[in-house]
């Protein structure tokens, strides 16, 4: 009897051992990129931090109390107002924030508006404020929070000069730039699959005409060619017109690193035995290119399509930040830090600065999740 239940002790390890590993050998590519991604750390709360900034900006309607452009004429170049438990006289389970009351600057004698310790104003979540349309098409006038006096406002990050919302603004124009980093990744992703895929599987003279085009677009000043395009927008353009532009412009011109590297590739392995196979067999250059190429690299060029996307985020922060993308009323990060650039901001507004915590951070996590995917892909990465 005991020699049976020592038995039955170790053989229950071992099935489930067994199990496991049946479990791992499958797994299909996809499977074991997933398991072994999970097991790095930084880059899963990279992109965590990603994901909670996209569910931002697609609900900015919903996180944001206010709109980017309404303004707040009673409260000009405010201050963080910190929602708190406790002042000098005493504590609440609700958190508040003090009312607001305008004196005059001793030295500049300009009116300007400090807290006002004598009047508390309680938040409240999930509460009624602007009418906006969720997701542009589901009217709305519910917000995450706002203050439970109507006649109040609640700026959790300050305001600008025109008594904007800092908060607010920054929540949609987190929405605005990593949408034009997405769109744009994926037109130059697509550009690349095909010119790339052209000039690695034709070879030749496609291949050698293929890579003097993309020479030419690789040795072309950005700066100079962006300020002659940005010249050439029509003034009359609405800013989604401005926008879609600004996307297919970043787009049509990210393409020429990922199609070289395609290129190499599928030039490397146009020669392997599976794809003379398919050939002989009859299969079309696309059916071959998309079904047997393509998937025998496909991690990899994940890797390098998410490794793209911080260069596209900063191509268009930069370009909106010396004014040459984007243009207000659109607000993107480079739009509201194009705000920031005098000493005075510096010295009396530093809250208007947050937006560049959002841009490092955004880059940050697509840098950390890159290099994930990329450990993740490679199956001799000693990570796993």
């Amino acid at each position: 009897m005991t020699d049976t239940t020592q038995l039955s002790s170790t053989s229950a390890p071992l099935a489930a051992e067994e199990a496991k590993r049946l479990k791992y050998y499958s797994a299909s590519q996809w499977t074991l990129i997933w398991w072994r991604f999970r097991r790095h750390k930084a880059a899963m709360i990279a992109l965590s931090l990603l994901a909670f900034m996209g569910l931002m900006g697609i609900f900015a309607e919903f996180v944001a109390p206010y709109g980017p452009t309404t303004r707040d004429t009673k409260y000009l170049d405010g201050a963080p107002q910190i929602p708190s438990f406790c002042d000098q006289k005493g504590c609440s389970l609700r958190p508040f924030v003090h009312g607001v009351k305008t004196k005059r600057d001793p030295v500049t004698l300009r009116a300007i508006s400090v807290p006002d310790p004598n009047q508390r104003v309680y938040l409240t979540f999930f509460a009624k404020g602007e009418p906006v349309d969720l997701l542009g098409f589901m009217p709305t006038d519910r917000h995450l929070f706002a203050l439970d006096d109507s006649k109040a406002k609640l700026h959790l990050w300050g305001t600008d000069d025109l008594g904007r919302d800092v908060f607010s603004r920054t929540i949609y124009a987190t929405r605005t730039s990593l949408s034009i980093g997405v769109m744009g990744v994926l037109i130059s992703f697509v550009l690349a699959l095909i010119i790339g895929g052209i000039a690695g599987y034709a070879g030749g003279w496609v291949d050698n005409i293929i890579q003097r085009v993309t020479e030419v677009i690789r040795v072309v000043p950005i700066i100079p060619l962006y300020m002659g395009l940005a010249a050439a927008m029509p003034k009359e353009w609405s800013t989604t017109e401005v926008y879609f532009a600004m996307t297919l412009i970043l787009g049509l011109f990210g393409w020429p690193t990922l199609a070289r590297r395609i290129r190499s590739q599928l030039l490397s392995i146009r020669s392997e035995d599976y794809v003379i196979a398919a050939r002989l067999a009859g299969a079309r250059p696309l059916r071959i290119i998309s079904q047997h190429m393509l998937p025998s690299f496909t991690s990899f060029i994940i890797v390098d399509l998410v490794i793209s996307f911080p260069y596209m985020i900063l191509s268009e922060t930069a370009l909106s930040f010396v004014g040459l993308g984007l243009r207000p009323p659109t607000v993107s990060w480079g739009v509201l830090l194009q705000q920031a650039q005098s000493v005075r901001v510096i010295e009396q507004t530093p809250w208007l600065f947050i937006p560049a915590v959002f841009v490092v951070v955004a880059v940050l996590a697509f840098t950390v999740v890159g290099d994930g995917l990329r450990d993740a892909a490679d199956p001799y990465s000693n990570n796993h």
